[in-house]
């Protein structure tokens, strides 16, 4: 990334429609669940997410959700968010996702995106991939990612996939409680972890982590900050201001709102260019 002509990096914005191949309309209620959550329509190709940002100055991290255990639903490839961020590197880091169900395959899957495709992390969504984040199924996987020094990054707290669907679409919210990324943070202390979100209705347990383990970060993606508990914003201007990270959830979340109602919402201003892009610097090792 051309960091210095960037006026903020967006940890956390989504892949939602591939330029490869037609939409896969199996997983169309989740999408419709969450439109009707956030309040949004209009889902964006990925060359129209990096215009977007383009145009706006500022750098974003792209990823896919690979949930084929739970929701059926073919993926957007990693190789394809892959050469997105490689067409685009003034602007764009991807991340990829492998579904821990996916075993040996999806850890040689890895292993391949890393060494021949240059990504720059691992997205993780517990409750929409099933799995508990402490459980040894995804070990390898984490074994892999602290090897090569990258960073993982899991959804928390409530999900607005599956929110309102019979049984949440089948959807397990327990999954993505982040207490359990404190076994991780223990057992992989080299592996930066992201915890992604304001983590309602968990917060405080996402702030203990954070404030123990070095290795444990939180984005502020996926919420207006005017609705940030106010336990969040007290820690991002204290104690845990190094590391807290700007992500939108985008399109969920659009970066003009997020930065509308980050002004207002009580961050002292020598904290805002450290959440906005320097903290995100340090992470992926821009700075």
């Amino acid at each position: 990334m051309n960091c210095n002509d960037l006026v903020a990096i967006d940890i956390h914005t989504h892949a939602e429609i591939s330029c490869r191949h037609p939409e896969d309309e199996a997983g169309r209620a989740f999408d419709e669940a969450a439109e009707r959550y956030f309040g949004f329509s209009h889902r964006p190709s990925m060359a129209e997410t990096v215009d977007y940002y383009r145009q706006r100055r500022i750098g974003l991290v792209m990823f896919s959700v690979d949930a084929d255990f739970q929701t059926d639903r073919r993926r957007i490839s990693n190789e394809e968010v892959a050469a997105m961020a490689a067409e685009n590197s003034d602007i764009m880091l991807a991340f990829s996702s492998i579904d821990p169900h996916r075993g040996k395959q999806g850890l040689r899957e890895a292993r391949r995106l890393i060494e021949e495709h240059g990504v720059a992390g691992f997205k993780f969504h517990p409750t929409l991939q099933g799995f508990l984040p402490n459980d040894p199924i995804v070990y390898p996987l984490y074994e892999l990612i602290s090897a090569y020094h990258l960073p993982a990054l899991f959804h928390s707290g409530h999900s607005g996939m599956g929110t309102g669907m019979p049984g949440g679409g089948g959807l397990r919210l327990k999954y993505s409680n982040p207490i359990y990324l404190d076994d991780v943070a223990v057992d992989f202390p080299e592996m930066n972890i992201i915890i992604a979100h304001p983590s309602w209705p968990w917060q405080d347990e996402a702030l203990s982590v954070c404030l123990h383990k070095p290795n444990v970060y939180i984005d502020l993606s996926g919420w207006s900050p005017k609705y940030f508990p106010p336990q969040l914003v007290q820690y991002a201007n204290t104690r845990l201001k190094h590391k807290m990270l700007f992500g939108t959830d985008f399109p969920l979340i659009t970066p003009e709102r997020w930065l509308r109602d980050f002004e207002a919402a009580g961050f002292k201003e020598e904290v805002k260019p450290l959440i906005l892009k320097q903290n995100a610097m340090q992470l992926l090792g821009l700075s």
